[in-house]
Order: structure tokens, then sequence, then C-alpha cells
């Protein structure tokens, strides 16, 4: 493996890294915010789920992120290279503010952006390009659809129930959590996959875009010590500043966003785990009292997924100006 290969490998699996520390909020923030569990503890149960959730659900997401989005003549590594690195900036941009923003949206437009600015708009496959957008774009209102019924319904059926009820939702997280983070897990690691395995085919180290399993066991491991880190400025803002998280809330959220992301898994959808994380919220506040949530947050947030694309995008195109002039694969 030469030392090019390994540069790119190693920069991938930073960008999978800073994907767990970035989206550990999304697991573990309720759970924290209505005291069902502490802290550690919390993100050691998110750690391990993600990284046994790629072994366990396929690769259908890596092979739509590495194999549908961009033609296979301009997938090298000079754009795999510039996507990655626009997405890695962007992540450090929104942890530093404390924005939920999505890493999938990221790692999207700077394939987008990276592959235009190489090999113009025709290296660009817009039907696997718009099965993504589809999911993307279709799982946040599920998200927040799904958390107001959900909601609905835990409510009704604990009419009248004492304030112990709270001690069920407290112990019942500790399944919802893993669910969800086993779900995370499975989506979010994928897309790492899928762009390892883009650059090496385009090395010519693999002759098909099949999935190696070291490259599944780098992708989980690298996920998984991401979360295990934590990343508590945005822990702070789904956790507490929506509104204030009691065991219900986090219960069917955690129930609701799980259930999104993990079928979107398993039929090949890269969906953003922090917009669906972030509308089921929303939507389980809402279920209780519209003015309950502090909707100017949350209008802070969706600022920030509309510009992530295009941001991501350009910051690609600029950076594969550079990359390309030392990547000529």
């Amino acid at each position: 493996m030469s030392l090019l290969v390994i540069t790119f490998v190693a920069i991938a699996l930073t960008f999978d890294f800073l994907n767990g520390f970035h989206d550990s909020a999304n697991i573990v923030a309720t759970m924290i915010a209505s005291r069902a569990m502490g802290p550690r503890r919390a993100l050691a149960l998110s750690a391990s789920a993600h990284f046994a959730g790629p072994f366990l659900f396929g690769v259908a997401v890596a092979t739509t992120v590495g194999h549908e989005v961009v033609a296979p003549y301009a997938s090298t590594l000079a754009v795999v290279i510039a996507a990655l690195l626009a997405a890695i900036t962007w992540n450090l941009i929104t942890w530093f503010f404390g924005i939920p923003s999505s890493s999938s949206h990221a790692l999207m437009g700077g394939l987008v952006g990276a592959a235009i600015v190489g090999y113009g708009v025709e290296a660009i496959q817009f039907h696997g390009l718009m099965k993504v957008f589809a999911a993307l774009l279709l799982s946040p209102p599920l998200g927040l659809i799904a958390g107001y019924l959900f909601m609905k319904l835990v409510l009704f059926l604990s009419r009248g129930a004492s304030p112990r009820i709270n001690i069920f939702f407290k112990r019942i997280q500790t399944f919802t959590a893993l669910w969800l983070a086993l779900s995370h897990g499975a989506n979010d690691a994928q897309k790492t996959m899928g762009i390892i395995t883009m650059g090496l085919v385009s090395t010519g180290m693999l002759h098909q875009f099949h999935v190696p399993t070291w490259v599944v066991a780098a992708c989980a491991s690298a996920i998984a010590i991401g979360t295990a880190t934590g990343g508590w400025r945005i822990i702070h803002t789904l956790g507490g500043k929506f509104y204030k998280i009691r065991p219900v809330h986090s219960f069917t959220s955690q129930a609701t966003s799980a259930a999104v992301i993990l079928g979107a898994a398993l039929l090949g959808g890269p969906v953003s785990t922090t917009q669906v994380v972030s509308s089921a919220i929303l939507g389980v506040g809402s279920a209780e009292r519209v003015n309950k949530v502090r909707w100017g947050v949350a209008g802070n947030i969706v600022t920030a997924w509309l510009l992530t694309i295009p941001a991501s995008g350009v910051l690609a195109a600029l950076a594969y100006l550079v990359v390309s002039r030392y990547v000529q694969l």
C-alpha cells in the first residue's frame, strides 16, 4: 500500500472519527439531559453499539455513497480527498459553534463540488444523487411527524399513571439508546466505507466495488472511538436548548429516531442522523405543546442544514484545485 493510499485512508478515518465525535450528541444528549444515565456510561454504551452496527446490517449505504453518486472515471483520489477535507472542515466549524449540522450533507456536498470542478457536471450520476437527496430530505419531516405521533400515543397510554412511570422511561432508555446507536453506526460508518472503497478502486487496489472486511473494521473502530470522545458542545444544544428534556421525551425521541435511521440503512439511504434526531426531539416536544419548543434554536439549526451542502461544495472545489496538483490518481 503506497504512502499516498495510506494518507488517503488516514484522512477518511479522521472524517469517520469526527463523524462519531460530532454525532455522539445525537445518541446520548437526551439520555443525559433526562438523567437516565451518566455521561461516561452513556458514551461507553453508544461507542460499543457504534462498533457493532456496521457488522450487523450490511453495506447498502456504502454502495450508494461510493458507487452511485460520482461516475467511476471521476471517482479519483483527488476528488475523494478534497471531499473529505471539506467535510472535516465543516464538521469542525459547526462543532466549534455547537451547531448540530449534518456530516452526511457535508460529505455529499464535498463529493459533488470536487467532481464538478474536476470533471464537469456530467460526472455526477443524477439517479444516485436523487436517491441520496431523497433520503436526506424526506427523513427530517418523517422524524418530526413520527416523533409527534409516537409521543401522542405514549401520552395516551400512560394517562393517569403515577410519577413512578418516569422510572420505567429512564430504564427503558438503555434499550432505545442501544437501538439508536446501532442504527447510527450502521448508517454513518458506511459512508466512510463507501468513500475508502471508492478510493481503492480508483487506485487499482480493488478491481470492482466491494467493501473489504478490514475497511468495515477500521471504519467501525474510528466512529466508535469518536463517539466515546463525545462532542459536548452539541450535546448541550440537543439536550437542553430546545426545551427541558424529561424521561418520556428522551425515550420517545430515541425510539422514533432509531426506527427511521435503521430503516434507511437497510434500504441503502444515507440519511442525516443529526437531522432525524433533532426533528424527532422537536416532534416529541410539540406533541405536548407547540410553544414548549424554542423554535428560534431550531431555526438556527435549519439554517446550518441549508448552508451545509453549498458550503462544503465550495470548500471541496477549492480543496480540489490544491489537491489535484499533488495527487494524480
